[in-house]
């Protein structure tokens, strides 16, 4: 059993849980306006070490995501009991000595707990034979400790000494978090951002850059990724004390994304910025990355949710489209360092599925963590939101591995939030993101239509349109415990015409069809008498 088995069991006893246009790809629907084919796919990210284990070591590999695909998408859509995801994003899948994998000691080695090369050859092109895309992390603001190249700067080797950042003494700041950034090493210091074993590169080194412009290539070329995750990006380049979403980082990641864009004008790159939406909204407009997390509104969708009232949902989502251009963010909910949803949700299943729905008909990217369609737990530490996915209620660890896990799972975390129980209910919270995920592929307007919003009284009620040329659709969500009655909605102007016809496609009961006022909208539309608690209702209106 090695260090990095060793180091998760520590702490996993520790813890309580309650593209159109890419080669090899099935192409969507483009329906809706000229976007990337990454406005076409469902993301879900995927922590191999916890996700399948193929052969009995108790460790996640890339055999076991393979022998799972079917689960995230076995390419027929005519089949109704697969997630229906278009992409999936794999945190780091390179060599390291941590057990997360964000401190890379070999950029061009698969970790070796996960398998080879080959076998990550074999799953891209498992995953494009099912129409999936596939993206993996990859971890550029530094290296581990470990790596050749730092263990040869630290012995001042004249070719890699100036890789990194060093100072004959401690320029004495913290980093952005408050945290030691300097740390002492041959009687000097060199700067560490999150860790003194996570060194930071020196990219104001063109060698630096030249190395890191090939091993993008060797992923790319090589491997076969349709694009990255780029971790931890607005750390990049220093400018003396300002140690985050520097120009030079920006300028920096701009060349970078044009580099890659050389290589393949269709990879996509999602940055990591972890910071405010207006910042975010910088790099997308710099062209540094195609689309960034919009951290900012996941909490606004997590909090509505939770509380049953629109308001801050409203003002997350008006900010993120005034922001971006159209759908150029990627939108999620909690990812492999937050707490899960179920758990920020306290329990609530209702909130979860309206969080849920609120993802899955947003106008940017979605993107799932692993295990929140089937209301995994988990908080902090991070070893505790990465946890093995739960296939069934066998314990120790929910069917993850037939052989002796790293650590044991309590079993009352898994006895209902697991795929085998879930997959037969029609009302289970995997139903309802595999019926989310189908609705979204099977209209344009979800993935790429105009976003309206349609004014209620009601602050329980957040409604919105979504339009294309070839369709209008009407969201409903009740983010209520207490059902919606004696509500009327207004769209003061819209893109109806003439007499149209209320079909509904999610949700239950007499639908209405609204009377069109003179500037294409409605005024005063109850299309169901009653929108039950937590519920969404998807309504197509149209000839």
């Amino acid at each position: 059993m090695g260090k990095k088995t060793l180091t998760i069991i520590a702490v996993l006893l520790t813890c309580s849980l309650a593209p159109g246009g890419q080669p090899g790809l099935a192409q969507t629907d483009a329906g809706g306006g000229d976007l990337p084919w990454w406005n076409d796919r469902v993301f879900y990210e995927i922590f191999v070490r916890s996700f399948h284990d193929s052969d009995g070591d108790g460790i996640g590999d890339l055999q076991g995501v393979i022998e799972k695909l079917d689960y995230l998408n076995d390419g027929d859509p005519a089949t109704t009991d697969d997630l229906g995801v278009t992409g999936i994003w794999l945190m780091p899948v390179a060599e390291s000595p941590s057990y997360h994998g964000y401190d890379v000691a070999d950029y061009r080695q698969v970790e070796s707990d996960y398998g080879t090369n080959e076998d990550f050859r074999q799953l891209v092109e498992a995953a494009h034979a099912r129409g999936i895309a596939v993206i993996t992390d990859l971890v550029m603001n530094h290296t581990s400790s470990q790596h050749p190249w730092f263990i040869a700067s630290r012995a001042g080797d004249p070719q890699y000494r100036h890789w990194y950042i060093w100072a004959q003494e401690n320029p004495g700041y913290a980093g952005p978090f408050g945290q030691p950034a300097w740390h002492a090493a041959n009687g000097q210091y060199y700067y560490g951002v999150f860790w003194s074993e996570m060194p930071d590169l020196n990219f104001n080194l063109p060698p630096v850059t030249d190395e890191m412009y090939d091993i993008a290539r060797f992923w790319l070329e090589d491997m076969g990724v349709d694009g990255f995750r780029l971790d931890a990006v607005r750390y990049l380049i220093e400018e003396g004390r300002v140690q985050a979403d520097t120009r030079a980082t920006i300028n920096w990641l701009t060349r970078f994304d044009d580099h890659i864009d050389a290589i393949n004008p269709d990879a996509l790159t999602v940055g990591e910025i972890l910071t405010s939406s207006l910042a975010v909204a910088r790099y997308v407009e710099a062209g540094a990355v195609d689309i960034g997390f919009e951290f900012d509104l996941a909490g606004a969708i997590l909090s509505s949710a939770g509380a049953g009232d629109r308001l801050r949902l409203m003002r997350g989502q008006a900010q993120a489209l005034r922001l971006f251009p159209t759908g150029q963010y990627a939108a999620f909910l909690t990812n492999h360092d937050q707490a899960r949803v179920m758990t920020s949700l306290v329990g609530n299943a209702g909130a979860a599925r309206v969080a849920a729905a609120l993802l899955l008909t947003n106008p940017g990217v979605p993107f799932i963590y692993y295990g929140e369609e089937i209301g995994m737990t988990g908080s902090k530490p991070d070893e505790c939101i990465r946890t093995p996915m739960q296939w069934d209620d066998a314990p120790p660890v929910a069917a993850f591995t037939a052989g002796t896990p790293c650590a044991t799972l309590p079993a009352e975390s898994y006895a209902n939030a697991n795929v085998a129980a879930q997959t037969g209910d029609p009302d289970s919270l995997l139903s309802h993101y595999r019926a989310l995920i189908r609705l979204r592929a099977e209209h344009p307007a979800l993935r790429r239509g105009d976003f309206l919003f349609v004014d209620s009284e009601n602050t329980a009620l957040y409604s919105f349109g979504k339009h294309t040329d070839e369709e209008t659709l009407l969201v409903l969500v009740n983010l209520s415990d207490a059902p919606v009655t004696g509500y009327a909605l207004s769209l003061a102007e819209g893109p109806l015409e003439g007499a149209v016809r209320a079909t509904l496609l999610m949700g239950a009961g007499d639908i209405a069809a609204p009377e069109v006022n003179a500037a294409g909208g409605f005024d005063a539309y109850t299309p169901l008498e009653e929108l039950p608690p937590r519920s969404t209702t998807v309504i197509l209106l149209g000839e």
